[in-house]
């Protein structure tokens, strides 16, 4: 928004200028005139340059916000992913019973 009105008031100053220029002798007015149009070129690609750059930082800012979320939502999964685990060590599986001692049935030849 700012930079609208910049830019407007900016064109309304040279337009103002050119007016005064208008009203010089001719050897000044077309050297004042080129310096003008220079001042106008060198402002219109000064604009493109920042909007531009607002482009990209809009842009920047849009892609920090989906790795933020991404990244929530993966400590998310994560910390999900880990209770499960940690519930899954706790309860013994059914006929896996660890405590038992398979060895004492001599079934093992080496």
């Amino acid at each position: 928004m700012e930079q609208t009105n910049f830019h407007s008031e900016f064109q309304t100053k040279l337009a103002d200028l050119m007016k005064e220029i208008s009203t010089l002798p001719k050897t000044e007015r077309t050297k004042l005139a080129d310096l003008a149009g220079k001042t106008q070129q060198k402002h219109t690609e000064l604009k493109k340059t920042v909007d531009g750059l607002q482009e990209s930082l809009d842009y920047l800012r849009l892609s920090i916000k989906y790795l933020v979320f991404d990244l929530e939502a993966t400590r998310r999964e994560n910390s999900y992913l880990r209770k499960v685990i940690e519930e899954e060590d706790q309860t013994p599986e059914p006929g896996n019973d660890l405590g038992s001692d398979d060895f004492s049935s001599g079934d093992l030849n080496f």
